[in-house]
């Protein structure tokens, strides 16, 4: 993944391949070790509960020792470890027998009936259509929905900055002035929620820009920003900053002319550019700003909603000073035009002249003008140049002897694309408005704008990215199913089974469709798109384990019927096999399933519970929702409901697969 954002996520899949290696060592390994090593064995229920209650009691009062001493957070550990090892013995191991012997078996027998249903005559043909067909009103579902479609997660801001924009030239004194004015303003907006506010900190100059603007070049004396960090989500109290964000910006936004004013809120990923960018670009700076001016106009006539301020990013009116040298004057007084350039250096920037030496300590000593003179043009122009003729004699010759000056205007910075000179139209997007939605009305709007041959202009920033990066995580899934597909062959020595195995991986994406569709979820492309190839992985494991088991039971059906391996049962002989393998396979499928949408949840709602108070105050500061979540939590509701629907295909839709595979080939070999 070659990008800023794949440098972001990489970590996922490399934390994901180790774990799951080491889980491979610690099943092969470790797990049939343990289990012939610490296998209990059958106690009666009031001799076990009897020691139980025994060795709580112990632990109880070695907890109080515990106390006394003032080690209170093993003693609540203690504490907590002996009620839950009660809870265990008196409940939770009554629900679990419960369910092995009775609920387990209760849904066995259901499946059976299904499963028996699914298989009978041509009902597996049946099966597979309504599949098909609930995979079309799914999509189908999906657009009347309409969900919005983001880049990143967009949850409610950590922090926001209030990003100020004074004219171009503008001294970084009169820049501070104004910021301490607008930061007085922004700490009364505050007030009412001071509870929620962790901090205001005001920038001026460098370091001032937008966190959007990774490509920044140059000085800025003439920008500001207020950065305003809020306490973490549990600390609010209800509080949404999204809607504070909102208010802050109607009261600042407009109400000082002169000052271009926008507020942004933290971005949730890496730095992905402006959610609005356009790029034109040519050959002539002129015609480009020309172009990008009309464009502008020509995109609010359209009155779309949503955005917050087109801006350009080339300053235009920077002020410059030109020096013209006469070079006539210069060479009759055998004076270098270098010699004049640097003796102007050195009164404006400085230059190092030597060091000053304190113990071990060295400090550069700088020459300079000072700073009354440093802006004053008489004074920089009447200084003497100090220079040696030919005839070896010290000479001293006032610049302004030599030199003319002209005031005018220039350009901030360059910035060049493909050896073109580019010109960025850009906007932020007001809150509670989809970026994707605007980009996809101004393009449709901008069909109609007619741009000069030589120039042209192309959607970047966010809108790029988010192109990019959906490309190469359709391009990984479909690399990651050839992959599975070429071990598949390998196992199965068979194509038809991998087929049938990596079609339940597209069918899963029912789940995950209809589920964004029906709690009006949004599509995040990077989270969605993780957790659909992660889901893949899970999705085929179960569908081998079934396939797996039901091969292995025809072969020993062959086995006892002492017939060879390559001779095809008959279609009852199919059925029976298909029929028990899913019985038998019914427990870890399902567990599999359970066990891991179960330990997504806490990561799907924001659970969150603070251990380190649970053990020193009893006190777990219990709490649901967060930051975290709306960055976690599409992802995790991806493979909630993925694996959901996904279960139901490995129990029903994948036998009925492999049955009709069964059917194709006796057809073929005119066994029926």
């Amino acid at each position: 993944w070659d990008s800023i954002i794949g440098e972001f996520m990489k970590f996922l899949p490399i934390t994901l391949m180790i774990v799951l290696a080491s889980s491979l060592f610690v099943a092969l390994v470790i797990i049939p070790v343990f289990a012939s090593t610490f296998n209990p064995v059958q106690q009666s229920k009031k001799s076990n509960k009897r020691k139980v209650n025994i060795t709580v009691l112990i632990f109880l009062l070695f907890a109080t020792a515990l106390y006394i001493l003032g080690i209170n957070w093993l003693a609540n550990l203690i504490v907590i470890g002996s009620f839950v090892t009660l809870f265990n013995v008196y409940f939770f191991k009554t629900q679990s027998r419960w369910f092995q012997l009775i609920g387990l078996r209760k849904l066995e027998n259901f499946y059976l009936k299904i499963l028996q249903f699914a298989l009978r005559k041509r009902n597996p043909f049946y099966f597979i259509a309504g599949t098909f067909l609930l995979l079309a009103i799914t999509i189908g579902f999906l657009k009347i929905r309409d969900p919005k479609t983001l880049f990143f997660p967009d949850g409610e801001p950590q922090y926001i900055n209030i990003l100020a924009e004074l004219p171009i030239g503008t001294d970084i004194t009169a820049t501070n002035e104004f910021m301490i004015q607008l930061e007085d303003r922004v700490i009364e907006d505050l007030r009412p929620y001071k509870d929620v506010v962790e901090s205001v900190l005001a920038n001026v100059g460098n370091g001032s820009n937008s966190e959007g603007d990774i490509l920044a070049v140059g000085e800025t004396p003439h920008k500001g920003r207020i950065t305003v960090t809020f306490v973490d989500y549990e600390y609010r109290n209800g509080v949404n900053t999204s809607d504070l964000m909102i208010e802050i910006g109607d009261n600042i936004i407009g109400k000082y002319p002169g000052v271009s004013i926008s507020v942004e809120k933290n971005s949730m990923g890496p730095p992905t550019g402006k959610p609005i960018n356009i790029e034109v670009s040519g050959k002539d700076f002129d015609k480009i700003l020309a172009i990008t001016d009309t464009m502008e106009t020509f995109i609010q006539q359209a009155n779309i909603e949503g955005i917050e301020g087109f801006k350009v990013d080339l300053d235009v009116g920077k002020p410059e000073m030109i020096v013209h040298i006469d070079r006539d004057k210069a060479r009759r007084f055998e004076l270098s035009t270098a010699q004049i350039a640097m003796t102007l250096r050195t009164a404006l920037f400085g230059k190092e002249i030597s060091d000053y030496k304190e113990g071990e300590d060295e400090y550069p000593i700088q020459l300079r003008m000072m700073d009354k003179y440093r802006y004053d043009i008489p004074a920089l122009l009447n200084q003497k140049v100090t220079f040696q003729n030919k005839q070896g004699k010290w000479m001293q010759i006032p610049i302004s002897s030599v030199v003319s000056v002209d005031y005018s205007t220039t350009y901030g910075a360059v910035k060049r694309k493909d050896m073109d000179r580019m010109v960025t139209l850009y906007s932020n997007v007001i809150e509670g408005y989809n970026a994707n939605e605007i980009n996809v009305q101004i393009k449709e709007h901008l069909k109609g704008f007619e741009i000069p041959v030589g120039y042209k202009y192309a959607f970047t920033g966010e809108q790029e990215d988010m192109q990019e990066s959906t490309e190469f995580l359709v391009k990984a899934l479909i690399i990651a199913i050839c992959l599975i597909f070429i071990i598949l062959v390998s196992q199965f020595n068979s194509v038809v089974r991998p087929m049938i195995i990596l079609a339940s991986v597209l069918f899963s994406t029912i789940g995950v469709l209809g589920g964004i569709a029906t709690f009006k979820m949004d599509i995040i492309i990077i989270m969605t798109g993780i957790g659909i190839v992660s889901l893949a992985g899970v999705v085929v494991n179960n569908a081998i384990v079934l396939v797996d088991y039901i091969d292995l039971l025809k072969s020993r059906k062959r086995s006892k019927l002492g017939i060879d391996e390559s001779t095809m049962l008959t279609p009852e002989q199919s059925v029976d096999c298909i029929i028990e393998g899913g019985k038998t396979r019914l427990r870890p499928v399902l567990l599999t399933a359970i066990t891991t949408i179960l330990g997504l949840i806490p990561m799907a709602i924001g659970l969150n519970i603070n251990f380190r108070t649970l053990l020193l105050e009893f006190d777990p500061q219990f709490s649901i929702g967060g930051d975290m979540v709306t960055f976690w939590g599409p992802l995790s509701w991806t493979v909630i409901f993925g694996l959901t629907f996904a279960t139901f295909l490995t129990l029903i839709v994948v036998p009925t697969m492999y049955q009709i595979a069964y059917l194709a080939k006796a057809k073929v070999k005119g066994i029926i």
